[in-house]
């Protein structure tokens, strides 16, 4: 079995509306593509949720409650297997200006844009989400996530 050679937190992240929450990258040379916060997991973490938190406040200057874990993704590289835990979580606050790390301090790396999308298949089709697997995950069960994550006190009872 090939070595897991690194392990990443992904948020699948609905706001208090039910939006979605994603980051727009825009990287010289490159197309636009959209993705959901997240990164590797590092040593000072005390486990992948722990990453998932650092990593939603890191990139978006966010908080998170509601968190569940609900896809493993895994890629298999020449150098070994990449595994990638996707959390589905609600967004509870954003302050963009407490955003953290080398993406928002090397232009070379591109634009991170928060981009806030309706919580529908459509927003997703007109949008170029990486990676593949994770946006057909989320195209094929978007109204069971965002359900996932709604505030049961706000919500009207379906008929």
């Amino acid at each position: 079995m090939p070595e897991i050679i690194k392990q990443k937190a992904r948020a699948i992240l609905f706001d208090r509306q039910r939006r979605l929450v994603l980051i727009k990258r825009t990287r010289p040379g490159r197309a636009p593509y959209w993705v959901t916060a997240g990164g590797g997991v590092e040593p000072e973490d005390a486990d992948v949720e722990a990453a998932l938190h650092r990593e939603v406040f890191e990139e978006l200057g966010g908080r998170v409650d509601r968190v569940r874990e609900v896809v493993v993704i895994t890629d298999e590289l020449p150098e070994g297997t990449l595994v990638q835990h996707v959390f589905v979580a609600r967004l509870t606050e954003m302050d963009p200006s407490s955003r953290t790390g080398p993406e928002f301090s090397d232009p070379a790396r591109g634009t991170y844009e928060t981009v806030v999308l309706p919580g529908t298949a459509e927003a997703l089709r007109s949008i170029r989400l990486l990676p593949e697997p994770l946006a057909r995950f989320l195209e094929d069960n978007l109204r069971d996530l965002r359900d996932l994550v709604a505030d049961p006190r706000a919500e009207t009872p379906r008929g």
